[in-house]
Parts: structure tokens; sequence; C-alpha cells
């Protein structure tokens, strides 16, 4: 989906686009959520080991988890998780910014894998958290690289609900894959600088006041300009050279007291 430049008026051709915008927004996440539950409930239902999914650090045949395993979850109470946060965050990365998520999406997805891979612990990685991550972190600065306003309020509003998954790039527990997390964080990041300016940004509404010019002789607030202001010490051409002299007379002074009386 292309995206047309934002109009300072809503006019019924950009509602219409909008609501296209929602659409594909949605569907984007959806269909990201769908392939998730799909994989885990056919897994669960066939008895399959979503091991095999996952990300195995330094081991050629743990390459294919780095396309796999945001697919794969450890269990029930994992996937619950995860997918709130990943079709809030994948919902709000399409329809603010349709253009660098078609880029975005997959480079924090391979470079989370790729990290993990190259230096997280010897063991098995599996979820979504990673993409999690790196869209949250993706949305966050991005908000605070282009500064118009819905990339700021989604910024706030991202920051706000997913604040608290910085601290999950450190370890804290055994069992989870913070090296998922970190890795999905540096990718987030990459690709809010790479990607900022491939949407565009909406124009700056100007308002009445801006727009104003001042008309000469109308301003009252409007400095005059240096030579305009009157010298009072120079004659106006042809004025006489006599001036009118002012004297100014002396105090008279006061008689000096009488001398004291010695005893």
């Amino acid at each position: 989906m292309d995206i047309a430049r934002p109009a300072l008026e809503p006019t019924a051709a950009t509602v219409a686009h909008d609501r296209a915008r929602i659409r594909y927004a949605l569907l984007g996440a959806g269909a990201l959520l769908a392939g998730v539950w799909i994989a885990w409930l056919g897994a669960w239902m066939l008895g399959w080991s979503l091991d095999d999914l996952g990300v195995a650090p330094r081991q050629a045949q743990g390459l294919i988890g780095i396309l796999t395993a945001p697919f794969a979850h450890a269990s029930f109470e994992h996937l619950m998780s995860n997918t709130l946060p990943l079709g809030v965050l994948a919902t709000l990365t399409l329809y603010c910014y349709p253009r660098a998520a078609r880029l975005a999406l997959p480079l924090i997805w391979l470079l989370s894998g790729l990290g993990v891979w190259l230096f997280a612990r010897s063991s098995v990685h599996v979820g979504a958290s990673g993409i999690v991550h790196g869209l949250m972190l993706f949305l966050f600065v991005i908000g605070l690289l282009r500064r118009d306003r819905l990339a700021v309020v989604t910024s706030l509003v991202v920051f706000f609900l997913y604040g608290g998954m910085l601290l999950s790039v450190l370890p804290h527990e055994e069992r989870v894959s913070f090296e998922y997390h970190a890795a999905g964080a540096v990718a987030g990041v990459l690709a809010a600088f790479l990607f900022r300016r491939r949407d565009p940004s909406p124009p700056q509404k100007r308002y009445s006041w801006e727009q104003e010019t001042a008309r000469d002789g109308d301003d009252e607030l409007e400095l005059p300009r240096a030579r305009e202001v009157p010298v009072l010490w120079q004659r106006a051409p042809g004025e006489s050279g006599n001036g009118r002299v002012i004297e100014f007379r002396p105090r008279p002074r006061a008689p000096d007291p009488p001398p004291p009386t010695l005893h």
C-alpha cells in the first residue's frame, strides 16, 4: 500500500485514504498474529516440538530459526504474553509508517535472529519477543527523529504502554532470552535511523497570525528605523541660527555663621 502526502484539512478523499490505511494496518497485523497462532496450534495438536524452529546459536541447523523462531513459543503463556504487544505495535507501525514498515519489519526480524545466533547463550531461543522489542524501539526512536505530530504522539503512547520493556534487555531470569530482546532493540533503533525519511512528513499548519504581514504605518508596536528617529540637537533646514538662551542665576550664598564663643 502506498501513502499520499497528508493534507492539512480533511476531505472526502483523505478520509477514505485514511480508512484504507487503517484496514491495511489491521489486516497486516492480523495476518502476522494469525501465522504465529496457526504455527503454535498446529504444533500443539500434532505433538511437534517447536525447538526445531528455534535459533540454536552458532550451529548450522540453527540458522533456520532466524526465520522461524518468531512463530515458535515455549508455552501458551509465552504466546499470550507476546500476542497483545505484537498486535498493537505492528498495527501502529503499519498505520503510521507504511512505507518504512516494508523494510523495518524484515530488518528487525532478521537482525534480531542473527544477533541471537551470533552472541546468545548455547540454548534454543524461540518467540516473537525480539520483534516486539524491535518495533517498540523503532516507534519510539523514529518519533524523536521525525518530530511531527503523529510521530511524537505515537512515540509517547508506545513508551507509556511498553516502556518497561527496556529493562528486559538485561539478564534477570534464567529462562528468558534477554539476548533476543537486546538484539531486537538494537535492530529497531537501527531501522528508525535508516528509514525515518521513507514516509512523507505532514505539512506544518500555519495559523492566521503567522501569515499576516505588517502594513506600513499600521503596526503601532513596530519600532521606527534609526534614520527615522529625529535628533534633538540638529536644526531643521532653513531654521535660524539665533536661539534663545535661558540664563540660570546662581543661588544666593548663605552668610557665614558667627564664630563660636570660647569658655
